[in-house]
């Protein structure tokens, strides 16, 4: 095992006085090809260029001497302390930290970056990151070949953002760039870079105030699941009572790096709930009035939605694919046309057991496993206590057996 171990944040200024110490000192170097370019490593260190963490922290572990691993920016936050630092290597790490990437980008951009959210983006994790992007008004996007500002531009297809393009801070080829999303594309750009993603309409903390925990404020907003009637200006159709939301939120889980479709959003209600959660959500309804009122919903509570008018199924077909989605109305042509997209979840309403059961049949053929439970809701005056109002409806939810996380 390597006598010691010390990993050194660099963000292009001079390395400090304990940095040049333990690099002076070091058998073994592992970074990138311009740190092992840096007069300050030995000549006769070993030198690991880093491609494979697991595989250089395998080597680093084998050595018999003193290691320094050089990583840019801070180390300890989405960096190479958390792979040096698993329990099958056994190594015991010093860190030398430098300003984050991400810090060092919204420095660049004078914002402030307490608010915001940030996503690591690689071809396995784009999607969530391009979904994260879409729910939220500040996100930055540590990017990777493959996963950049041209790919997260595509993917915002229908959703307008400003990009703040940082191209290899801290080097002497350190540019920043303004380019409007659907121009990322046009663009060729340099690795390592941090996209800095703004947009949407502004959430319900006001500008100049300050808040109490990085990135999105939870606590702010009405307190519940799924908000009562009134919340949404009253009225709500049959597919939209507080109760069949709350139950249908239950089943599909939103989170955080999620895409929801709504269709037959109504009033927006589910929608707004949803994207609460911290999902992305696409609301789609035939009717302009529903698209018109769930837009002002959104705007509202300060929650991104993106709005399509449109007949589902066809409608559907040029929408990105979703992780989870409510269908509150449109039928069992539309529950089939959905789960031909293969959804983690689907949940939908019925209001009678012949209709539950030809939907529940058509999800199991498609490989889905069905549950349905009859919702029965009744409300009371409580100043009398008598009935107001009942409701009964079947709620079925159909999970993908193999995508069930």
């Amino acid at each position: 095992m390597a006598d010691r171990v010390t990993v050194i944040g660099w963000d292009g200024s001079p390395l400090t006085a304990a940095a040049r110490s333990a690099l002076g000192a070091a058998t073994l170097v592992a970074g990138a090809a311009h740190h092992l370019a840096l007069p300050e490593v030995p000549p006769a260190a070993e030198r690991i260029r880093l491609g494979s963490l697991a595989l250089a922290a395998r080597r680093i572990a084998a050595h018999r001497g003193t290691a320094v691993v050089l990583a840019d920016g801070d180390p300890g936050f989405f960096g190479v302390v958390r792979t040096l630092r698993v329990p099958e290597f056994g190594l015991e790490v010093e860190v030398v930290p430098a300003v984050s990437s991400v810090a060092a980008a919204f420095a660049r951009a004078g914002m402030p970056w307490d608010d915001a959210e940030v996503v690591v983006a690689h071809r396995r994790t784009l999607r969530r990151a391009v979904n994260v992007c879409r729910a939220h008004t500040k996100v930055a996007v540590l990017t990777s070949p493959g996963a950049g500002p041209a790919e997260l531009g595509l993917l915002l297809e229908g959703v307008h953002r400003t990009f703040v393009v940082c191209e290899e801070l801290g080097t002497d080829r350190e540019q920043v760039s303004v380019v409007t999303s659907d121009k990322a594309a046009d663009h060729t750009w340099r690795d390592p870079n941090v996209v800095i993603a703004i947009g949407g309409s502004a959430g319900p903390v006001g500008a100049g105030e300050s808040g109490w925990i990085a990135g999105r404020d939870p606590g702010t907003g009405p307190r519940g699941w799924a908000l009562p009637a009134e919340a949404y200006g009253g009225d709500l159709g049959e597919s939209e009572s507080e109760l069949l939301r709350a139950a249908q939120l239950a089943r599909l889980g939103p989170r955080v790096g999620d895409l929801v479709w709504d269709i037959g959003c109504g009033s927006g209600a589910f929608a707004v709930d949803a994207a609460r959660a911290g999902a992305a959500v696409i609301a789609v309804d035939r009717d302009r009035a529903a698209c018109a009122r769930t837009d002002a919903c959104g705007r509202h509570y300060g929650v991104q939605l993106q709005i399509v008018h449109g007949t589902a199924p066809h409608v559907l077909e040029d929408l990105p694919e979703p992780d989870v989605v409510r269908v509150g109305g449109g039928g069992a042509a539309v529950v089939s046309a959905v789960a031909d997209r293969r959804p983690q979840r689907i949940v939908t309403h019925a209001m009678t057991r012949d209709a539950a059961e030809l939907v529940g049949r058509d999800l199991t053929e498609h490989g889905y496993r069905v549950e349905c439970a009859l919702l029965q809701s009744v409300e009371l005056d409580t100043r009398a206590w008598t009935e107001t109002e009942r409701s009964v409806a079947f709620l079925l939810s159909g999970v993908l057996p193999d995508r069930s996380a």
